[in-house]
């Protein structure tokens, strides 16, 4: 292929791959720093050292092997961030079953079709949290759960499902507790090892259900080798070693927490601290602050959050260094913020998305100022990326606008069960759509300019709301600000903005037209301004723009009625 002032670009490959499952390189790290703390959560008071950690997941994997769970079979888990999320990530890997990540905010609805379509053998969930009663969302799924004998369920709508755990301090009719799940198990159990023997790198390790726009979920299968490489180089890229504690206050159901959060970590003997089960900004600041840690993930949300929350100055976040920030575009001045009130200097921004592990594009500790701030870095080690014409498919020019794709060791093995939608995102020579808009420099750098289906089209001038926002960003008294396109009789589509104010600071609409006038183009100003106190989110702290769509959509016509 003739790269030469084509958008394509190679990743290195002086570091070669792990050919390993995620179970055989946690001992290996294991055995190599057995007496660093290998997790620490601050909400449950608890702290184990990778051998005590080790310990207890292989209790827990030989218990699961007791339960009658074998590889490739399929285990739903519904938790927040606790020390047993981790435990059951790694005991499923020692075992080969599938790991079914389900998001806390599923009803019973989406519970239902995501235990289904994976074909879940066992359920392991919280009894409660929060408003949430999770007792009741499984009997509205399942109504032969209270008069079932444990381990035995024999549900109508759920005939594979035959085994629910439950990770609370009461006794569930129908359900195993997870305390009396590791009573079944040994630290010594022959068939363990057998087991783990007979596993490969490119089993499906995790199926994690990607929240689209539009249609049912769809649940990205992840192997060993892409979720365990992806972590490695994710923690080599912010130079994690077994000296650095990682504070990870994002959701583990999702590839962020799971991933780029506990794999890098584990793949580097580094100590994983959860400041909370769920976000919250204050715990965040306490468990950096307490555990002295070096490197903070987060979504840009968090990170505007914890930076605007009235007590973040009476924390001493001096011993960050560096983390990850991604999830959504990164706003600018967001990441400055980040390096100087925080101190994470050597802050990286990533990318990518479920289907490929999840990352593809990383900033490092020394990529420059202005590319750390204007890009999402260069492709990942072992990767290939191209930016193509989304019409035509070829290359297009370095500087030019087109689609985002991937190919590698990363990509999911497909689609669940679904080889049609499949086909739909990886072509036949192996490349992932991403179905985002970016250029790439000279240099392999890339810009993500915007979504292909969040691009904004009025009067036939095509307008990328990221750069809007990256514009709005700029007020002192916006903290944050989301662009949308919404239906318009006469333009096809008309902006519009939903901002959220800083603490303290007032803003109306005339002020921000006022701030945009004579700076960006007329056509660039939002026609409808709504100051809002929040976004509608999923819990990986992704903005849903199709709803806020549907809102404006609704809202605007009502005005006209």
């Amino acid at each position: 292929m003739n790269t030469d002032n084509a958008s394509y670009a190679r990743g290195a490959t002086d570091t070669p791959l792990i050919e390993s499952t995620v179970g055989a390189w946690f001992d290996h790290i294991a055995a190599q720093y057995p007496d660093n703390e290998a997790v620490v959560s601050c909400h449950q008071g608890v702290r184990l050292s990778y051998r005590q950690l080790q310990g207890q997941c292989d209790v827990l994997a030989s218990a699961l092997l007791a339960l009658g769970l074998q590889p490739h079979d399929r285990l739903g888990l519904c938790l927040n961030n606790s020390a047993e999320w981790l435990m059951i990530q790694i005991a499923a890997a020692k075992i080969g079953v599938v790991l079914v990540n389900l998001n806390p905010a599923y009803r019973s609805a989406e519970l239902e079709y995501a235990l289904h379509k994976s074909g879940c053998k066992a359920l392991i969930s919280m009894a409660r949290f929060k408003t949430t009663d999770y007792l009741d969302l499984l009997r509205a799924v399942l109504p032969e759960l209270d008069r079932s004998t444990p381990g035995a369920l024999q549900a109508k709508r759920l005939p594979e499902l035959k085994t629910v755990i439950q990770v609370s301090h009461e006794d569930v009719p129908g359900c195993l507790s997870f305390v009396d799940l590791m009573a079944r198990g040994s630290t010594c159990d022959p068939a363990l090892k057998a087991v783990s023997g007979s596993l490969a790198a490119n089993d499906v390790m995790n199926i994690q259900f990607t929240s689209g726009t539009t249609g049912l979920p769809k649940g990205a299968a992840l192997t060993h080798r892409g979720v365990l490489n992806n972590g490695f180089f994710l923690g080599k890229a912010i130079t994690l070693s077994a000296q650095d504690r990682l504070c990870i206050p994002v959701p583990l159901f999702h590839c962020f927490g799971m991933v780029v959060g506990n794999l890098a970590a584990l793949s580097h003997g580094a100590t994983i601290v959860y400041p909370n089960d769920s976000f919250d900004p204050v715990a965040v600041l306490q468990a950096v602050q307490e555990e002295r840690c070096t490197a903070l993930h987060g979504v840009p949300t968090m990170f505007i959050t914890e930076l605007d929350d009235p007590r973040f100055h009476e924390f001493d976040l001096t011993t960050l260094r560096t983390g990850i920030m991604a999830g959504t575009a990164c706003p600018i001045e967001v990441m400055k913020r980040v390096e100087r009130e925080m101190h994470m200097r050597e802050v990286t921004i990533a990318y990518g998305m479920t289907e490929t592990s999840p990352a593809s594009y990383q900033s490092t500790t020394d990529t420059p100022l202005e590319k750390r701030v204007s890009t999402i870095g260069r492709v990942h080690p072992h990767l290939e990326s191209k930016i193509i014409d989304p019409l035509t498919a070829s290359i297009v020019p370095l500087g030019t606008v087109g689609e985002l794709c991937i190919r590698g060791y990363s990509l999911m093995q497909g689609y669940w069960d679904e080889p049609e939608k499949t086909a739909e995102t990886i072509d036949g020579e192996g490349w992932i759509h991403s179905g985002d808009l970016a250029t790439m420099d000279a240099e392999g750098y890339v810009s993500i300019t915007g979504r292909i289906k969040d691009m904004v089209i009025r009067g036939g001038e095509n307008i990328s709301p990221r750069e809007i926002e990256e514009f709005l960003y700029r007020h002192p008294a916006i903290q944050d600000a989301q662009v949308i396109g919404v239906p318009d009789p006469v333009y096809g589509e008309e902006l519009c903005v939903w901002i959220i104010t800083r603490a303290g600071k007032s803003l109306c609409e005339e002020d921000v037209r006022q701030f945009c006038e004579g700076q960006i183009a007329r056509y660039k100003i939002p026609r409808y301004i709504r100051f809002v106190t929040c976004y509608p989110m999923t819990l990986s702290g992704k903005v849903q723009k199709f709803k806020m769509r549907e809102m404006m959509s609704e809202e605007i016509n009502l005005i006209a009625c």
